[in-house]
């Protein structure tokens, strides 16, 4: 099996997923380039919001979303056949348009709202439930199935950690493309695709070379984080219910 043509792939996220080693894995394909959150300027001024490297974000990306899903839909860099998109749910603000996505392979990386709270709250004590996108990702989701007619990819984090290789292999054959082994382990170390706040975020992806394996964990909650992940829940549970089992490989 080939790619017979080009890919574009945005897989949609919340914060505090594994989708910055996820991007890795797509990366280290050979017929693949990624791009690394490309509304995150756009999400910056718009909002107004204090992230750790705001001024770097706003300074080194193009904040004009219209231009942004222009260049998602055009050409892929590199002359490659694949682009992985990697994007955060809470960067599509309400007003923005969607129908650049009926250019793009829409997939959907989900991960247990108790422990995105937890995770979350880390570095953002006072986060209010919109920023872990969980609204916005069920959005996106109904709007995809809306113009698909049936439900869109949907991965789970804990599923990939369990089993890359099955749930990866499961991923690419709903894309029509062929796995790779090449998914499972990258190098490790910083990426020039990675965007300029990765400083802030990404010390444990690029320590890591392959997914961390996954354990269970007892996530005792606050009152605040109780709240958010209760209020997330249910547009988790919307898109659990579509999530891909592993496919063996050869």
């Amino acid at each position: 099996m080939t790619v017979r043509e080009p890919l574009r792939i945005a897989m949609w996220s919340g914060p505090r997923n594994i989708s910055t080693a996820l991007m890795r894995a797509w990366e280290n394909r050979a017929d693949t380039c990624v791009i690394d959150e490309p509304f995150y300027a756009h999400y910056l001024v718009e909002t107004g919001i204090d992230h750790p490297g705001r001024e770097d974000v706003i300074a080194t990306q193009e904040t004009d979303d219209a231009k942004v899903a222009a260049t998602l839909i055009g050409p892929i860099p590199g002359g490659k056949p694949i682009w992985y998109q990697k994007h955060m749910t809470q960067h599509m603000l309400s007003e923005m348009p969607l129908d650049w996505l009926d250019r793009v392979s829409n997939c959907f990386l989900i991960r247990e709202p108790e422990r995105v709270a937890a995770s979350f709250t880390r570095q953002r004590p006072d986060a209010e439930v919109w920023e872990l996108g969980f609204e916005q990702q069920a959005r996106l989701f109904d709007y995809a199935c809306e113009r698909l007619g049936h439900a869109p990819p949907v991965i789970d984090a804990a599923d990939v950690l369990r089993d890359p290789r099955g749930i990866l292999a499961a991923l690419c054959a709903r894309l029509g493309i062929p796995f790779s082994e090449r998914m499972l382990r990258w190098p490790s170390g910083k990426r020039a695709s990675d965007g300029v706040w990765a400083p802030h975020w990404y010390a444990a992806v690029e320590r890591s070379s392959s997914f961390a394996p996954w354990r269970p964990r007892e996530t005792e909650l606050s009152d605040l984080q109780q709240r958010l992940a209760d209020a997330c829940r249910p547009y988790y549970e919307r898109l659990v219910a579509y999530r891909l089992t592993a496919q063996p490989t050869a």
